[in-house]
């Protein structure tokens, strides 16, 4: 079953559920936070990397790269090296 996506999620920009996520783990690093808040810090990072990915996932597919076959430049869809 997919998981709904919250209103957070659909809302935030990338740039700024990353800032987030850094100081998620910055502050997870720290180790000197009770347990409680550790947890709830992981748990909001998990969602952030998920929100991270999925952006980074939607804008890939949406990448295309002209190139030049023939003499004629065409458009194709952006693959990673390594990818099949």
């Amino acid at each position: 079953m997919a998981r709904k996506k919250t209103e957070q999620e659909t809302d935030v920009q990338f740039e700024d559920a990353m800032k987030r996520l850094e100081e998620v783990v910055n502050r997870l690093e720290e180790g000197d936070i009770p347990l409680e808040e550790a947890i709830t810090l992981y748990q909001e990072g998990v969602t952030l990397s998920r929100i991270c990915g999925q952006k980074l996932d939607a804008i890939e597919a949406k990448i295309t790269q002209l190139v030049e076959e023939d003499g004629q430049v065409k458009q194709k869809a952006f693959r990673v090296e390594g990818e099949s």
